[in-house]
């Protein structure tokens, strides 16, 4: 359904610090737009592919309009981790990369019984979640 998702910032150095710690926790890098002017200023992490025909990826830049970069009232970007390690990963680099807890990593069975997931918000305040589905028991690290 998605191409991709953008969010504001308002310290675009700061929020890349928190996002590449927090991202790489699930395994995620930066898109590589370096071919293409047009995205000074922008930051994504996913997948962005032949100027954007293959893209799934999460997108930071300052808004266009010049004002300051808020927080939609409601508004939270999920993403999918593949273990209940990589989501106390992410929470763990969240909170360590200026991020702060809006929910511990646990299950949720109140959503279904292999809900596990943290969420957090980052520096600008932004509210994240990372979820990992399939799994109602902790897997052994390996």
């Amino acid at each position: 359904m998605f191409t991709y998702v953008c969010l504001g910032t308002n310290d675009l150095k700061r929020a890349v610090r928190f996002y590449d710690a927090t991202l790489n926790a699930l395994g995620l890098t930066r898109c590589d737009t370096s071919d293409e002017s047009e995205w000074e200023g922008w930051v994504g992490w996913g997948t962005y592919k032949e100027h954007g025909q293959k893209e799934i990826a999460l997108w930071l830049c300052q808004p266009f309009d010049g004002q300051p970069a808020t927080v939609g009232n409601g508004t939270m970007v999920a993403l999918q981790a593949s273990t209940w390690q990589q989501v106390q990963a992410f929470h763990a680099a969240a909170l360590s990369h200026g991020g702060k807890s809006e929910g511990e990593p646990n299950l949720r069975p109140q959503y279904n019984a292999d809900f596990y997931a943290a969420y957090v918000r980052d520096p600008d305040g932004n509210k994240l979640a990372v979820v990992c589905r399939g799994l109602t028991e902790p897997q052994s690290p390996s």
